[in-house]
């Protein structure tokens, strides 16, 4: 059975809904368009908790490597309780390791630009009574979950994980279909949230310190009220402009205003 996408069905609705709340969030509050997002998923879906990651191509990978080169960048927990946030970074650690899970192996494999995974249909029932399983689902209170994953360019993709708990009902392939459906219209949002980080077109990941003041430009702040608002000198905030200009490889704030109206490159 497939899901419906026809624009008048009532069940699409609050998809309809979600796209267009995302849409009226300024670049400036990625942050919160993120968690607008993965609530509205957590709420859709009847679930437990939404992780959403980044992951990089490294340029070497070894020649033995069973992720491939794919590593973690970023990582957001809808709901970073102790225990899960424990868990995350645990497995974070791991894909840095030689130490690495089925899952995690069959998570990074494939060239698809966009996939969409149920869990108990992707790996053999034997893994459900291994220890990755027990330590990052039935101990954290998890029992099921949707993956999403989402090529933007060769070397950099989104993941988003949907989990549920042993309360819950297994996710079905017309959950999977929805999801599905959410997913794909949001390039352009993914494409905003990497941006933010300087992931996607900056010469180099911008540091925090360089993010916050980042959002206060693209909030259209001057750089005396930036230095107001973040409670450091304007010589400071003025480095950090000119160091995130030269990262973006532009020359002004209209132009780099320009990368997430996609007319530049």
């Amino acid at each position: 059975m497939h899901l419906s996408t026809d624009p008048i069905d009532p069940l699409n609705q609050d998809v309809y809904a979600l796209w267009d709340q995302l849409a009226d969030f300024s670049v400036a509050d990625s942050d919160a368009a993120l968690t607008h997002l993965l609530s509205a998923l957590r709420t859709m879906l009847s679930a437990r908790n939404v992780l959403w990651g980044v992951v990089v191509r490294l340029p070497s990978p070894k020649r033995t490597d069973p992720l491939l080169g794919w590593r973690p960048r970023l990582v957001r927990v809808l709901d970073p309780i102790p225990a899960v946030a424990a868990s995350v970074q645990k497995q974070y650690d791991t894909l840095w390791s030689d130490d690495v899970d089925l899952s995690q192996i069959l998570s990074m494999s494939g060239d698809e630009p966009f996939r969409v995974r149920l869990l108990f249909e992707t790996l053999p029932p034997e893994w459900f009574k291994g220890k990755h399983y027990r330590r990052h689902y039935l101990d954290v209170g998890f029992a099921d979950s949707i993956s999403v994953r989402i090529a933007l360019n060769d070397d950099l993709r989104i993941r988003l994980f949907v989990f549920r708990d042993a309360q819950q009902p297994r996710f079905t392939a017309r959950d999977g279909q929805r999801l599905g459906f959410v997913m794909r219209a949001l390039r352009w949002f993914h494409r905003q949230q990497l941006l933010s980080h300087g992931l996607l077109i900056a010469n180099a990941p911008l540091t925090p310190a360089e993010r916050r003041v980042l959002l206060g430009l693209l909030a259209g702040d001057t750089e005396r009220q930036i230095a107001q608002k973040l409670e450091q000198s304007p010589n400071t905030t003025h480095f950090h402009v000119k160091s995130i200009y030269a990262k973006f490889a532009v020359r002004s704030r209209q132009s780099l205003a320009a990368l997430w109206l996609g007319r530049l490159r």
